[in-house]
């Protein structure tokens, strides 16, 4: 019911007509989408990959809004502060219209819906399958508008609502630092490089780097890393990183691959990422890489790597290094 509750709540007459442009936020999918006109959709996402799937199938997709919209929707991200700055953009966006907000319970709906009930007047509910879609008059919640500003983590990082790891430094991360040994040299590239710790750590203790190349599918992420990563031999790049291709084959590759979409649990996603790693790599090329000591990566590194080394592990986390074959 994720996907339908939207269309069940317009099939049923229960949501207010949409007549015109509809800004929409947060976890946009095309599923979700598929009782509206996307003609007159305007979504907005800092996604390289769901801005390639939402554009493929004919809806204009931005950054940031360039023009006002009549209504907006907010389907709700897992982060609750990223959930209340999409609601707050919606407001901005549909100033005299309706704001829909939808969300699963796993994804916190239930406390954004009694918050926005306490808060806005008028505003209405419908709950179906573990979720619940609220509206409201944009005119009667300017309460919810809040900041959307970058600021500085508890280890001096510049981060984002809805970053992965915002509040600090992820100790997988850290645990890959500590590691790694300090004689990479050539051109590298972080793979899924989030707001660049491991970019900037590999960066100030490997002198012989010539070029990082940082890859990353949330271009707000992206942003924190290039004023994190101070360093002239960064390169940064939005996009999907597991087709990303360099323009010449790299000498080495770190990376801390992401495994989760949502709430739930995809190892498929780590195995792309190391498939990307193994092509991008020069032969005798290098890659460092962490992930939860649970994750069944071995197989596919031992498939796309020679000489696969379980560097170090705890009950945690697990480093591999790995090298590319000569073929």
């Amino acid at each position: 019911m994720k996907h339908a509750r939207l269309e069940l709540a317009r099939s049923a007459e229960i949501l207010p007509e949409f007549n015109g442009k509809i800004a929409v936020f947060g976890q946009i999918e095309l599923d979700r989408l598929r009782s509206l006109d996307f003609t007159n959709l305007r979504a907005v996402s800092d996604s390289a990959v769901t801005t390639e799937v939402l554009s493929s199938a004919g809806i204009t997709v931005q950054r940031r809004l360039d023009e006002d919209t009549l209504d907006a929707i907010v389907f709700v991200p897992r982060a609750k502060a990223q959930a209340w700055q999409l609601i707050s953009a919606a407001i901005q966006s549909a100033p005299q219209g309706w704001v829909i907000v939808d969300g699963q319970k796993t994804d916190g709906i239930e406390s954004i819906a009694k918050e926005i009930a306490r808060t806005v007047g008028g505003a209405s509910s419908y709950s179906k399958g573990h979720g619940k879609t609220i509206w409201f008059r944009a005119s009667k919640a300017q309460a919810l508008r809040v900041s959307t500003e970058q600021e500085p983590n508890k280890d001096g990082f510049l981060t984002a609502a809805g970053v992965f790891s915002a509040d600090g430094v992820d100790p997988a991360s850290a645990f890959l630092i500590e590691n790694m040994v300090s004689d990479l040299s050539g051109e590298v590239a972080d793979i899924g490089a989030g707001w660049g710790y491991l970019s900037e750590q590999v960066l100030a203790q490997n002198s012989k780097i010539k070029a990082m190349h940082l890859i990353e599918d949330n271009a707000a992420a992206l942003d924190c890393a290039r004023q994190n990563v101070a360093d002239s031999r960064a390169s940064f790049h939005w996009a999907n990183a597991l087709t990303w291709r360099p323009k010449t084959l790299l000498d080495a590759v770190v990376m801390n691959p992401p495994f989760h979409t949502g709430r739930s649990a995809e190892p498929a996603l780590g195995i792309g990422f190391i498939q990307t790693a193994a092509r991008v790599l020069r032969p005798g090329g290098v890659l460092y890489m962490v992930a939860n000591a649970h994750l069944p990566y071995e197989p596919a590194l031992e498939l796309a790597f020679v000489d696969v080394t379980l560097v170090a592990r705890t009950t945690r986390f697990k480093v591999f290094c790995a090298k590319r074959g000569r073929k």
